[in-house]
């Protein structure tokens, strides 16, 4: 792996990071930050919608309502970022932060995920290059299946990680899909 492929895939990722965060800001100035409402729970069945979603689409090959796969890849990497959000913070049975706030923390938790992402790239060759989206498809259902186990054992792992490590690979795995779109590649 040279210097050039890993600078272009951080350089790739901060476009789909704007693309995200640009989709963030537009719910945002519908809606506030009224996810804040929402229980880490309620965001993992919300990701596996959309995933699941992903996955029919990817086998029947059309969409009845009109909207591709990408805007769902979008919504995985918002919606893991507001549950990284609320696994930090807690959830609020009112909105308690504004939406300034709620951009100061969505640019944390991305920052940390992109911290993760340069790791596990440097350590596994960009094998995510080689990968079909399909498997990305597949490794986030998993993910999720892994979550909602640890989420019914009160959060807790004995040797494996934890829930925002498994959200962090969520994003992770969705950005790969929309750089790969973004590259025509699919």
């Amino acid at each position: 792996m040279s210097d050039n492929s890993m600078k272009n895939t951080s350089i790739q990722f901060d476009e789909v990071v704007r693309q995200c965060r640009e989709m963030f800001v537009y719910k945002m100035k519908d809606y506030g930050p009224n996810w804040r409402i929402l229980r880490p729970e309620t965001l993992t069945d919300q990701i596996l919608i959309k995933a699941k979603r992903i996955r029919t689409l990817e086998i029947n090959g059309e969409s009845k309502v009109g909207e591709g796969i990408w805007p769902e890849f979008v919504g995985m990497v918002n919606y893991g970022i507001i549950a990284l959000i609320q696994l930090a913070n807690g959830y609020s049975d009112d909105i308690d932060i504004d939406n300034e706030r709620a951009l100061e923390l969505y640019d944390q938790y991305i920052a940390l995920t992109k911290e993760l992402m340069t790791a596990k790239n440097t350590d596994y060759g960009e094998a995510w290059r080689m990968m079909r989206v399909s498997s990305y498809t597949d490794l986030i259902l998993s993910k999720l299946q892994r979550i909602k186990k640890i989420e019914s054992n009160g959060g807790k792992t004995i040797v494996s990680e934890g829930i925002d490590a498994n959200i962090q690979d969520i994003i992770n795995y969705s950005i790969f899909a929309l750089i790969r779109h973004n590259e025509g590649e699919v």
